[in-house]
């Protein structure tokens, strides 16, 4: 076969085999296909799409082109599952929902993202906690998920290779927003971890990928119909963006957010139905529940008597972040120097926000890259955010902002402030969770 002939044969609209499409993924992983060759079949790909049959070989073939993980020597006792999201601001359920679904008897190898424009990232959030190792040894990575149920780390050198070189040229060649590529490029590094179930969180709305619910929509039928032909149970919830999930954006902070929500204090009732629902719809996938009304009374229980939060202090403990993290997070969480709240223009309720202008406020301040080789300042973002349909004015700020000097608060108040409306047509203010796919 000639790379050439494939790319040809996507260009003018054909069929590509299995064969075809394991063989262009061997050439992406060994180099043998140049850059502008993946670049071309990218762009073909990205105008012509592929249909089910060809994602899901796409998929299995990146998915092959390194290691795969295999858990049943450890005799776990329990199912492997995962959850993924789209991203959005403010998206902290992982965090949550990693350490309920180890509590309920599952097995969580979850490997995560950084930030990525004006998304957050969890992977970023972690490295908030000292010590914290994101990317340990498998034996680590293999341990900490058969004593903690959970453990959340980067993707390594040697899972999917294939999708880090391809995403690489796709992010510079203008064909990221492609629902075939994407499917295969989340799907692949999934379904490597070994897993026996997952569930897609896909977001719409301001501040998503998928601003729009019908490109949602495409998004998640995409990836449940090649998850479950590439043989892994999955399901997806269709989420809102229309607003900052839960009240932080940044890092340490929605850590902090998240802490306080395994042990039971001061959690926002959005973020904590979107993780709840994500919870029971695996819970189900897992065969640890017989609906979804089920598994969420399980999440619920492990939330409530401390079982979630005591897997999270094992897991963290695990990959070597501070045994005292739920006693004392505030202790190694750093504060940033300077926090100001942020007030409207004139008092009001808010009726919209555009959550990407907010997620960039946050990346300004620091808290995001520009850049993928800028570091992060992990003290900084906004808290007390104020949600749709409440007054914001002289008595309740928009949000209060983290920052590491004055002038660059300053300038995240002027972001805030355009992000925000007190006029107009009120955005969309419906429950976290649209709609269900399987």
């Amino acid at each position: 076969m000639l790379p050439q002939e494939i790319i040809r044969k996507k260009r003018d609209r054909q069929r590509l085999t299995e064969a075809e499409i394991a063989f262009f993924v061997a050439g992406i992983t060994s180099g043998g296909v140049s850059e502008g060759q993946i670049a071309a079949f990218a762009m073909a790909v990205f105008f012509n799409g592929m249909d089910m049959t060809e994602r899901v070989a796409l998929t299995r073939a990146m998915m092959r082109s390194g290691s795969v993980l295999d858990w049943s020597s450890l005799g776990l006792g329990g199912p492997v599952l995962d959850k993924h999201s789209t991203g959005g601001v403010g998206d902290k359920t992982s965090l949550i929902l990693g350490p309920i679904m180890a509590a309920c008897g599952t097995y969580v190898p979850m490997i995560s993202g950084r930030g990525l424009g004006h998304t957050g990232g969890t992977l970023d959030k972690f490295d908030a906690i000292p010590g914290y190792r994101t990317a340990p040894d498998l034996g680590t990575f293999r341990d900490v998920v058969k004593q903690a149920g959970c453990a959340i780390i980067g993707q390594t050198a040697d899972l999917a290779p294939a999708d880090r070189r391809f995403y690489a040229i796709r992010d510079v060649t203008a064909t990221v927003e492609s629902i075939a590529l994407i499917t295969a490029s989340i799907l692949s590094k999934k379904l490597a971890a070994g897993l026996e179930g997952l569930v897609m969180d896909v977001k719409t709305g301001s501040g998503a990928f998928a601003a729009e619910l019908e490109m949602a929509r495409e998004l998640a039928d995409s990836i449940v119909r090649v998850a479950n032909g590439a043989g892994v149970r999955t399901s997806a919830l269709i989420t809102d963006m229309n607003q900052v999930l839960g009240r932080t954006a940044g890092n340490a902070l929605e850590m902090m957010e998240a802490i306080d929500c395994l042990k039971g204090e001061a959690t926002d009732p959005r973020l904590l139905d979107c993780t709840l629902a994500l919870a029971a719809e695996l819970l189900v996938i897992g065969g640890k529940a017989a609906d979804a009304r089920e598994g969420r009374h399980m999440a619920e229980r492990a939330l409530a008597d401390g079982r979630a939060a005591e897997r999270f202090r094992r897991m963290v403990e695990g990959l070597g972040g501070p045994a005292d993290i739920l006693e004392r997070p505030a202790h190694h969480l750093a504060p940033a120097p300077i926090v100001l709240p942020c007030y409207p223009e004139a008092a009001g309720r808010l009726l919209s926000m555009d959550v990407r202008a907010i997620g960039m406020a946050v990346v300004a301040l620091g808290g995001g890259r520009v850049r993928p080789e800028d570091a992060i300042d992990h003290r900084v973002g906004l808290s007390e955010i104020a949600g749709l349909g409440e007054e914001i004015g002289p008595q309740r700020p928009i949000a209060l902002v983290h920052a590491a000097d004055a002038a660059a608060a300053e300038a995240a108040m002027e972001r805030l402030r355009r992000a925000v409306r007190i006029v107009g047509e009120p955005g969309r203010n419906g429950p976290v969770v649209i709609e269900q796919l399987h």
